[in-house]
């Protein structure tokens, strides 16, 4: 591997797009037969928000009637939720390949015509919007498209039709910030 700018290793090639996909679909289907669940990541972030509301107001999130779905018995912790340690180990695994590859750097990926602040600002503003949107889907992205999809839901299916098309009418709008 050759070296870059500062002496630091140059950083690995991408994956191959068709072979990761394949990967992912292995893990899908490991999730399937060892866990009985498939993937997803938005129920982990209402579980943790439901677990750390009851810890101020208890009563309040055991009656409301979104997140008491998430206390399950009461005495429900996060870390006992199988979609929360699968976050948790995603964002580690994710940590780690960066590492390995070398990707790992405090920097903040822009267009030459968008500043620091405006890129975390419009990603925060579009995770957001995700969030909101996952919650009216009935699953995020992951859980949608790739449980309800190998599951042949025709609702996820729908979803990710317009999630691409969504992708695709807005990639006009956004494209000069990246010029």
């Amino acid at each position: 591997m050759s070296s870059s700018e500062g002496g630091r290793p140059a950083p690995a090639p991408y994956s191959n797009p068709y072979l990761a996909g394949f990967g992912l679909g292995l893990v899908l289907l490991a999730a399937f037969v060892l866990m009985g669940r498939g993937l997803g990541a938005v129920g982990a972030f209402n579980t943790v928000v439901a677990w750390l509301a009851s810890l101020a107001a208890p009563q309040w999130v055991a009656d409301h009637e979104f997140l008491g779905r998430y206390l399950g018995d009461g005495e429900h912790h996060p870390l006992r939720s199988w979609i929360v340690l699968e976050v948790v180990g995603l964002a580690l695994g994710a940590l780690l390949s960066g590492w390995l590859a070398h990707r790992v750097a405090g920097t903040v990926e822009r267009g030459p015509r968008a500043s620091v602040g405006a890129r975390l600002g419009l990603a925060f503003a579009g995770g957001a919007l995700m969030g909101i949107g996952a919650d009216l889907a009935r699953g995020c992205t992951s859980g949608q498209a790739l449980t309800g999809g190998a599951m042949l839901n025709l609702g996820s299916w729908a979803f990710m039709m317009c999630v691409f098309a969504g992708a695709y009418a807005a990639a006009p709008l956004v494209r000069r910030q990246w010029r």
